[in-house]
């Protein structure tokens, strides 16, 4: 007897199949906005990620070298490789380009709840604008995939912040620019819910803000609850966090009109850790606090492609990571039965199988998600009852030797357990789902 690997899960067929309802949920939401599927490897080279972010990646990678010698990864991301993939084909495809995709992904870290060693999300990427409309639009979709699994906005808030104006802010305020480390100090308010005051203090100042100052800029950041508490922000910041102020509250305005709105509030303490994000960012909580870490999150990352050879690209995308939005959906009450499901079972009694092979093909013929099933196990007619009662079959239609000498099937509702007699040529009729309420 073998154990699965820590950090990776087996998903039996009740569980898969809610799975597959949240994921049907968000790529449909996806495709009405015209997002296009792709399918990407599940190796890439190791450097791709080692030039992205320093070799210290390697240690929470799945690397090793293949049989020809090549460094390679299991991917644990895919922005990387759908930057890839822009840079290869870009001026064939066109813009803007969007694209969706569900995969999993592997990283070697510390399991705990909603994150394992192999995950799956699904990424919306919007390439090749620039605009607000394109942020705008990721948002929406990101909303309309929570709406439709019946989530409101009284069950998760979208904060909505801008990597340009922490980092404008940081090199406002301090007494020599120069000497400030702006990603670092980005860093560490991405790390501020996560670590005690005087260790988030140290953090910025370790980024090259005295004591005094970095009191200043987290008392800024702080104090902004809505588009309207930007101002001070701006005023404090100078040129640069007024551009980034202004682009931050166009993106709010096209939420709005994108039906979004109501979802985002605005959040500068959301600072998204990636070095690659470069203007609006977001992440999407429980709102009422009970998923302690963040749903998901995305944002815009600008100079990815150009660093990957490509033409200077805008991007903006949003990753839906699906063990945490199942810990939303379950603590709202919405997520999908784990329960298999069967429209109709055909029991077969002697004789009977190509008559009833024949009933379960018209009955399938009936709808592209009508689940049939018939006796494959040559099993008694107790047996058949019971898988049938196992699958959660709602009618069992029973093809039997006598029956069919009397021109007709036996239809039993299995909630009920009542049953009845129906004429061969009756059912199924042409159009509809025949159950038992159709013919007692």
């Amino acid at each position: 007897m073998y154990d699965g690997l820590k950090g990776f899960r087996d998903f039996y067929p009740g569980e898969q199949s809610a799975r597959r309802e949240v994921t049907d949920a968000i790529e449909d939401a996806a495709s009405r906005y015209g997002f296009r599927e792709i399918a990407t490897p599940a190796l890439e080279r190791t450097e791709m990620y080692v030039d992205k972010s320093g070799e210290e990646i390697v240690e929470e990678l799945y690397a090793f070298d293949d049989k020809g010698g090549r460094g390679v990864s299991m991917t644990p991301e895919l922005t990387p490789t759908v930057a890839r993939m822009v840079v290869a084909k870009g001026q064939e495809l066109s813009k803007p380009i969007k694209w969706v995709s569900t995969r999993p992904f592997w990283r070697y870290e510390q399991v705990q709840q909603g994150r394992f060693r192999e995950f799956y999300q699904t990424n919306i990427d919007v390439f090749g604008s620039s605009a607000p409309e394109a942020d705008a639009e990721v948002l929406a979709v990101a909303a309309d995939a929570l709406t439709s699994l019946g989530l409101t906005g009284d069950d998760f808030e979208f904060r909505v912040s801008h990597r340009d104006i922490l980092g404008g802010l940081v090199r406002a305020l301090a007494d020599d620019p120069d000497a400030v480390d702006a990603e670092a100090a980005i860093r560490a308010v991405d790390k501020r819910a996560k670590v005690d005051d005087g260790e988030y203090l140290g953090l910025l100042s370790d980024a090259g803000l005295d004591r005094a100052t970095a009191r200043e800029f987290d008392d800024l950041i702080t104090g902004v609850d809505a588009p309207e508490d930007l101002e001070d922000v701006a005023e404090a910041g100078g040129e640069e966090v007024e551009a980034a102020v202004e682009n931050l509250r166009n993106v709010l305005a096209a939420a709005d009109d994108f039906g979004a709105g109501e979802f985002c509030e605005v959040s500068l303490t959301t600072a998204r850790g990636l070095d690659y994000y470069t203007g609006v960012v977001f992440e999407c909580f429980d709102s009422t606090g009970e998923v302690s870490r963040s749903v998901f999150g995305g944002g815009r990352y600008d100079d990815l492609i150009e660093s990957f050879g490509g033409q200077p690209t805008p991007a903006v995308g949003v990753a839906p990571g699906h063990a945490t939005l199942k810990l939303l959906c379950q603590r709202a009450g919405v997520w999908p039965d784990e329960e298999l499901t069967t429209d109709y079972y055909v029991l077969s009694v002697g004789d009977t199988r190509s008559e009833a092979a024949a009933l379960a093909r018209d009955l399938r013929a009936l709808g592209d998600d009508v689940v049939v099933e018939q006796d494959v196990s040559d099993r008694s007619f107790g047996a058949q009852l019971g898988y049938a009662d196992s699958v959660n079959a709602e009618t069992v239609v029973v093809v039997g030797e006598r029956d069919l000498e009397n021109g007709e099937y036996t239809v039993k509702d299995m909630a009920s357990g009542d049953e009845t007699t129906v004429p061969v040529d009756d059912f199924p009729p042409e159009n509809g789902l025949p159950t038992y309420e159709d013919y007692e």
